[in-house]
């Protein structure tokens, strides 16, 4: 399961799991099992706004926070993405 970074953004680490590459680039973020059960989902625009598809457990504070980290870092976030995926930002084409 790659994780964006190996720090937490808000309490959560970011994370994407091998099987979901076959999506456009999003971000889960969950605070220790990295499974999806209870993390929140966010897509990402090739602008760095985000899309909240899931809020799991997270509150609206949290929720900023990572799109606000999601938004800064998206370009970096992608180069890990793309190692595994060759779909690109949601609501494009490829």
């Amino acid at each position: 399961m790659p994780k964006y970074y190996e720090y937490k953004i808000a309490g959560y680490y970011l994370y994407f799991t091998s099987y979901c590459v076959i999506e456009c680039m999003h971000v889960h973020a969950s605070d220790r099992k990295l499974t999806e059960a209870g993390s929140a989902k966010f897509f990402v625009k090739d602008n760095g706004d985000t899309v909240l598809q899931n809020r799991g457990i997270l509150n609206d504070r949290e929720i900023r926070k990572i799109q606000e980290f999601i938004k800064q870092n998206y370009q970096e976030m992608y180069l890990k993405w793309s190692e595994y995926s060759h779909e690109g930002y949601y609501g494009k084409n490829n």
